[in-house]
């Protein structure tokens, strides 16, 4: 694994992100599936938390210009779902 990738992502697995500000102004980072995400301080720390997610690939970041929510009722798809977790040594 290449130190600068995240342990749970592949460069296969990469996807794209959404950065922008949800109606009460936060900056919201996610994945366009909705299976990660989060709420951040600035677009700064969005666009670095969207940058490590999907393997440093600026060209992956879209900046939406209206208001973007986070949802996190999104469920991953099944065979995600039933992989066994593995226990790291």
């Amino acid at each position: 694994m290449d130190k600068g990738e995240p342990p749970s992502l592949s460069t296969s697995t990469a996807s794209l992100f959404l950065v922008g500000r949800d109606k009460e102004g936060h900056w919201v980072a996610r994945d366009q599936r909705g299976l990660r995400g989060g709420l951040f301080v600035d677009r700064a720390e969005a666009v670095k938390f969207a940058m490590f997610e999907n393997g440093n690939r600026s060209q992956a970041i879209v900046t939406v210009a209206g208001v973007l929510e986070l949802d996190m009722t999104a469920k991953p798809p099944a065979f995600i779902a039933r992989t066994p977790l593995r226990q790291v040594a």
